[in-house]
């Protein structure tokens, strides 16, 4: 890991393979947080949004495609209800949600209309990524609205999702959908101009200005989301390591510095993407799919499983949870507990209680198909 005292983004050498990936990327996710669109004493804040909006249309004249992910929509309801403080009750949020989605969507319009462009508004839930079908919809609508010349401004569908069936924060939302669009580069904007190795307002922190692989970020401390925001630092790495794992490098910088982040790259922190991409089947099954149920390994199958990369066969099971069906997704859980792999399964978990532990040799015909393929295995 390269490590810097100061904010100064790239280091002496000059830009680092991930800073000039981000800086020519083709096709840019750009997320924006709470903080920087809304304010709890003013709601939100069209000036900034503005400059925002001046940012990624600098972006996009230099020949850039870019999907914007615009948190605010609570916030933005806030002020509007008469609510002194971020609402805590599920009912209360979907109605600050109802109220601001509204003025976000046309803040957005109206700011992105000084340059002749049409915003279409994109809300996704959780569920939405989770089934194949509707993944496919969201990407086809996402890939339309661009090649119709719109910009396509994205966000939690707030009104109806619930905390079971949430995103959590609009950053994994971000990682999701550079993904789903084939991103190049995800850039993440807030109130934090980069990534420390603690909490920078509590005293002495160190400045990460590149982070090249999940092992550079051992010991680094990350908290959780302010007043207006759900995410805070936490969820930000856990959405860079999510976007990297995709083969999707990324930048954390201060939506302050936005048309910096845009142009030269060279603020905030940047995160090195996996040399290959996982395949779409294989992203999907590692973190978008729900999990409907888990399979329980004797020590055999997960070595065979997470080190050999073998399919799974019913001799290697010794037990199941939950109720399933084929083509769900199933974790895989070694003695230990620990969950060391996802797959889909091929059988329903009735007809798979019954064959546990025998040997392809005394299974049915039709069972005689691994319980999940290789192709269908992804370690976590």
């Amino acid at each position: 890991m390269q490590v810097s005292s100061t904010t100064a983004g790239a280091n002496a050498s000059g830009p680092s393979v991930a800073r000039q990936a981000i800086s020519s990327a083709r096709r840019v996710v750009v997320k924006i947080g709470s903080s920087a669109l809304t304010s709890l004493e003013g709601g939100l804040d069209t000036a900034r949004l503005d400059r925002l909006a001046d940012a990624v249309e600098a972006r996009m004249r230099v020949g850039s495609d870019v999907v914007v992910v615009s948190s605010g929509a609570i916030g933005a309801g806030i002020a509007p209800l008469g609510l002194n403080s971020r609402p805590r009750d599920l009912a209360t949020k979907q109605a600050a949600a109802s109220v601001g989605q509204m003025a976000l969507a046309h803040a957005w319009g109206t700011s992105f209309a000084r340059y002749g462009r049409t915003v279409g508004q994109v809300l996704l839930s959780a569920d939405d990524f989770a089934r194949r079908e509707h993944h496919r919809n969201a990407q086809r609508t996402l890939d339309r609205l661009r090649a119709l010349g719109a910009v396509a401004v994205v966000n939690e569908n707030d009104t109806v999702a619930t905390e079971e069936i949430r995103f959590g924060d609009n950053d994994r939302l971000a990682a999701l959908v550079a993904h789903l669009v084939g991103a190049d580069a995800l850039v993440l904007l807030s109130d934090v101009d980069g990534l420390y190795d603690g909490d920078p307002r509590r005293g002495a922190a160190t400045f990460i200005s590149e982070v090249t692989s999940n092992a550079d970020l051992d010991g680094v401390i990350a908290g959780s989301g302010g007043a207006l925001g759900t995410g805070g630092m936490a969820s930000k790495l856990s959405a860079a390591r999510l976007a990297a794992d995709a083969g999707v490098p990324v930048l954390l910088a201060a939506a302050a510095s936005a048309a910096t982040a845009l142009t030269s790259g060279t603020v905030g922190t940047a995160f090195a993407a996996r040399p290959v991409r996982l395949s779409a089947r294989k992203f999907w099954v590692r973190h978008a799919a729900d999990s409907r149920g888990a399979l329980l390994l004797d020590d055999g199958a997960v070595h065979a499983v997470a080190h050999r990369r073998r399919s799974l066969l019913a001799a290697g099971i010794i037990g199941l949870r939950g109720r399933f069906h084929g083509g769900d997704v199933v974790d895989l859980v070694a003695p230990d507990g620990r969950v060391i792999a996802r797959g889909v399964v091929e059988y329903d978990s009735a007809e798979l209680a019954s064959v546990l532990g025998r040997s392809t040799a005394e299974l049915p015909d039709s069972m005689r198909r691994p319980v999940i393929h290789a192709d269908d295995l992804v370690k976590v």
